[in-house]
């Protein structure tokens, strides 16, 4: 758990902290998703695949209330995802996304991940955590070829792959070497 001082959205010095999801959180986490959706700005989940995935979760929440989320989802031996980054729209430029970003870095550090991989909209504020806009192929042919045979959409995305551009028109991927 990460206790981060940020502001809130009065200007007043709020706590935040950021803690592992439990499932207890899956239907809010799918609360702060809708909205993104409908905006197609992301991609829905299924309550099943949140559920699935809640190990991957961080939740970020400031006196009780679920403010924002983001998950790591591990691809490859030393390469994750960081994805289904969110933050609650009055929570924005307050500092949430960034104390999420560090905790999933950190977790990532903990697994020995030292590649991260992001999809995004939002280019400024990955550049400003040490992300870099990558080309086509940032993995040797070998993994890549391991990779093909994940069923993991985000995985898809990574690998760049023909299917998946209607879903990611628009978006930057991403890469940081922690």
């Amino acid at each position: 758990m990460t206790l981060r001082q940020a502001q809130d959205p009065a200007g007043e010095h709020a706590r935040v902290t950021v803690r592992a999801a439990t499932t207890a959180d899956i239907r809010g986490i799918q609360s702060l998703l809708e909205p993104l959706v409908q905006r197609r700005i992301l991609l829905g989940k299924d309550l099943a695949v949140l559920y699935g995935a809640v190990q991957e979760f961080v939740v970020a929440e400031n006196e009780g209330q679920l403010i924002g989320c983001g998950a790591l989802h591990v691809m490859w031996e030393d390469i994750a995802e960081i994805r289904t980054l969110i933050v609650r729209d009055d929570w924005l430029h307050h500092g949430v996304g960034r104390a999420i970003v560090e905790d999933l870095e950190a977790r990532a550090r903990d697994l020995g991940v030292r590649r991260l991989f992001c999809l995004t909209f939002e280019v400024d504020f990955f550049s400003r955590r040490g992300f870099a806009p990558i080309g086509e192929q940032i993995v040797d042919a070998d993994v890549y070829s391991q990779l093909l045979r994940s069923p993991d959409e985000g995985v898809a995305e990574f690998l760049d792959l023909a299917h998946v551009k209607p879903n990611t028109l628009g978006n930057t991927r991403m890469l940081k070497h922690l």
